[in-house]
C-alpha cells in the first residue's frame, strides 16, 4: 500500500488516480505468475529494447565531444531538431511548418501539460473521447480541470456530433489521440477534419496527440489538417520519439503549435524542465536524419504483429476485437468478472499482465468492466502465439 501522505495536501492530487502501470506492476507481487509459466508482460507501450547501435555510438560520441550537451540549452529546444520537425512535418503533411511553429518537451506526456496549462484552469472543461489515455485524464484531475467524456462512436472513432452537444461555454479544448492509446484505433482523416471544423467554430483548440505515428498502417499523411493556411489558429499537435528511436529513458517529445502559444508554453517549461534533455533532443535529431530505413523495418515488424494479433484472434471462443492498430489491441472479454478482477486473475493463473479497461473508462462504465488493452509491441509472433494460448487456455 502507498504510503500515507503528509498533510496539508492538494485536494485534486488526492483525488487523482495511482499511475495504472506502476499499479499493474504491483499485481506480480500480490499474485505471482505461476513459476512454470514466464512472464508474458503487454501491459505498457514502450520499447523494452535500447536504441539501435549505432545511435548508442552517435550518443557515446556526443557525451564525450559536445560540451554543450552537458548544458542548460534553449527552453523550446535545440534549434537544429526544431527546424528538422518543421522541415519533415512540412513534407510529410502537405502543409507549412516553421521552425518558430515547433517546441521540444521532455517527453509527449509533458508536451501535453505544457499545451494543457495555456488553455484550461480549474472549473474549465477539456473533453475527452472514451476509451482515454489515462495520463490525460491523470493531468486534468491534478489541475482540477473537468474532463467531460465522449462516449465511443461506432469502431471506436468518436462522433463529432456528439462532441458538439457536449461541449459548454467552460469547453476549452478536446484531444484525439491517433493511432489510438489504448485503443490502437485509426482515425479517418475526415474525422480528424470534422474535429478541427468544430474546434474552430467555438473558439476551442484541437489537440491531436500522434505519438504512434510513425506506426500508422496507412500510406501518406493521416491527414491534411496542415495544409489549412491557418491551422496553428486551432490546432496543437502532440508527438514523441520514444518510440520512434527507443528514446523512453532521454524523455524527448514534442509540440507543434503556433508562435504565440509556444511563447506561453516557454512559461511552462522554463519553469518546469528549464530545457529538454540535451542528449535525448541530439539522439532525436541524429535519428531523424538517419534512421529512416531502420524505422520503416521498425514500422513494419509492428504492422506484421498487428496482423498476428488478427489473425489469432478468433481462436478465442466469446471474446471481440474492438481495435487494433500500432502498440494496441482492445477487446471485450466474455467472463462473469469485471476486467480489473480478469487482469489479476490473469496475472495469477496464466502468467499474463494485460491492464483492463477500467483504467481507460470513468469509474462504473459498464463498457471499462468489459475491456482489456494489449500492448503488444515488444511480443513477437513467437511471443504473441503464447498469449494466445494462454488466454484461449483460461478457465475462470
Amino acid at each position: 500500500m502507498p504510503a500515507k501522505p503528509t498533510r496539508p495536501l492538494n485536494p485534486a492530487m488526492a483525488a487523482t488516480t495511482p499511475p495504472p502501470v506502476m499499479e499493474a506492476r504491483r499485481w506480480l507481487t500480490d499474485t505471482p505468475p505461476p513459476a512454470h509459466l514466464p512472464l508474458v508482460n503487454v501491459s505498457q507501450a514502450a520499447p523494452v529494447e535500447p536504441p539501435p547501435m549505432a545511435l548508442r555510438e552517435e550518443l557515446a560520441r556526443i557525451v564525450v565531444e559536445d560540451a554543450s550537451a552537458h548544458l542548460y540549452g534553449p527552453v523550446l529546444g535545440l534549434p537544429e531538431l526544431r527546424a528538422e520537425v518543421a522541415q519533415q512535418w512540412s513534407a510529410s503533411y502537405g502543409g507549412p511548418v516553421a521552425e518558430t511553429q515547433v517546441a521540444i518537451t521532455s517527453g509527449c506526456n509533458e508536451a501535453f501539460t505544457a499545451a494543457l496549462s495555456t488553455l484550461a484552469g480549474a472549473g474549465d472543461e477539456v473533453i475527452l473521447p472514451l476509451p482515454w489515455y489515462f495520463n490525460h485524464k491523470m493531468a486534468l484531475d491534478m489541475a482540477g480541470i473537468a474532463c467531460v467524456p465522449l462516449p465511443p462512436g461506432p469502431g471506436l472513432i468518436p462522433d463529432v456530433d456528439t462532441a458538439r452537444s457536449a461541449i459548454t461555454e467552460r469547453t476549452r479544448a478536446i484531444v484525439l489521440v491517433s493511432p489510438n492509446n489504448p485503443s490502437g484505433v485509426e482515425y479517418p482523416a475526415a474525422t480528424l477534419r470534422a474535429f478541427f471544423d468544430l474546434a474552430r467554430a467555438h473558439g476551442l483548440a484541437l489537440i491531436v496527440d500522434e505519438t504512434y505515428r510513425d506506426f500508422d498502417s496507412r500510406s501518406g499523411a493521416a491527414h491534411e489538417l496542415f495544409a489549412d493556411p491557418d491551422w496553428d489558429d486551432t490546432l496543437i499537435q502532440l508527438y514523441s520519439f520514444s518510440k520512434a528511436y527507443r528514446l523512453t529513458g532521454h524523455r524527448v517529445g514534442a509540440m507543434v503549435a503556433s508562435e504565440a502559444r509556444l511563447a506561453e508554453v516557454e512559461k511552462y517549461l522554463d519553469t518546469v524542465t528549464i530545457c529538454p534533455n540535451q542528449l535525448g533532443q541530439r539522439a532525436a535529431l541524429w535519428g531523424m536524419r538517419n534512421l529512416s530505413q531502420w524505422l520503416a523495418g521498425e514500422r513494419a515488424e509492428i504492422l506484421d504483429r498487428r496482423a498476428a494479433i488478427e489473425e489469432s484472434f478468433p481462436r478465442l471462443d466469446g471474446w471481440r476485437l474492438l481495435g487494433c492498430g500500432a502498440y494496441f489491441a482492445y477487446a471485450e472479454h466474455p467472463f462473469d468478472m469485471t476486467s480489473d478482477t480478469l487482469a489479476r486473475r490473469l496475472v495469477g493463473e496464466a502468467g499474463v499482465l494485460v491492464l483492463p479497461g477500467t483504467m481507460f473508462m470513468p469509474d462504473g462504465d459498464p463498457g471499462g468492466a468489459r475491456q482489456l488493452r494489449i500492448a503488444f509491441a515488444n511480443a513477437d509472433r513467437q511471443g504473441l502465439g503464447v498469449l494466445f494460448d494462454r488466454l484461449a487456455g483460461f478457465r475462470p
